[in-house]
């Protein structure tokens, strides 16, 4: 399996369900390494990866561009002077596809994040020709930015793996009680999965 994870927003759990796929997919066998190939803030979630792939790859392989700034990257970088290193994460991410039968990227923020002038999420995600699942997080808000994700990715032409729905917490009003059903009725399409309340593992095939 071959993915990269995009989002409705910052914040819907991304980092989580990436290293979820990472360690399921490692404990059936797949030589599955995760990419988060920018951070910006701290570099939490390129720890987190590194520790679901139990260091199979280095920390700066997983993440090779960090910007301290806790902003966008392209705000990031302004705020240092210090432009994103695309040729370094596409160096880094040929060397993973080299090297690794799957992986799992992981991108910074939503699908329009910028990046650098006129390069965007979306822009990385096509160099990468990778199947894009959406992580939507069951807040209230979550209809309106997911239906305007999927709509984005497949009008790019992007492939469109499917939704990732990420339960944080249990519904606590009608909003988030009736997310999940509203989504699946409007897409037209079951989830690839949900992730519960706590979910500490996923139980994966090979794929």
């Amino acid at each position: 399996m071959n993915l990269f994870l995009t989002g409705t927003d910052t914040g819907v759990g991304k980092t989580y369900i990436a290293a979820l796929l990472v360690r399921a997919l490692r404990r059936v066998g797949l030589d599955t390494v995760p990419m988060k190939p920018l951070c910006a803030g701290d570099r939490e979630d390129a720890h987190a990866l590194h520790r679901a792939c139990d260091g199979a790859v280095a920390l700066n392989t997983i993440n090779p561009v960090w910007h301290r700034a806790p902003a966008a990257p392209f705000s990031a970088a302004l705020i240092e002077n210090r432009p994103a290193d695309l040729a370094l994460i596409r160096d880094t991410w040929r060397t993973l596809r080299e090297q690794h039968r799957s992986v799992i990227v992981e991108g910074v923020g939503g699908w329009r994040v910028p990046i650098a002038p006129g390069f965007f999420v979306s822009d990385l995600a096509a160099e990468f020709a990778l199947p894009v699942a959406v992580v939507i997080r069951n807040r209230l808000g979550a209809l309106n930015h997911a239906l305007l994700t999927i709509e984005a990715i497949k009008q790019s032409g992007t492939p469109y793996a499917g939704a990732i729905f990420n339960e944080t917490e249990p519904p606590g009003d009608p909003a988030t009680a009736t997310n999940r059903a509203v989504l699946e009725e409007l897409l037209g399409e079951p989830f690839l999965f949900t992730i519960e309340p706590g979910q500490q593992s996923l139980a994966l095939g090979v794929a």
